[in-house]
């Protein structure tokens, strides 16, 4: 489950943009996290203030 820190997150969209699966989605500042998501992190390795984390759940 890819876990966003809202606290840190600057909805730049660098995450929005590589995300292969059409998951990411910016809304009003907001980053919305589509049931498309596979985990597979690129999204996690492309954010450039380390707001995003996947994990297991």
């Amino acid at each position: 489950m890819l876990k966003v820190h809202r606290d840190i997150c600057g909805y730049c969209g660098c995450c929005v943009s590589v995300c292969k699966e059409g998951a990411l989605e910016l809304i009003d500042a907001y980053l919305e996290v589509g049931p498309g998501c596979t985990d597979c992190g690129v999204c996690a390795k492309a954010c450039p203030v380390g707001a995003l984390e996947v994990g297991r759940e």
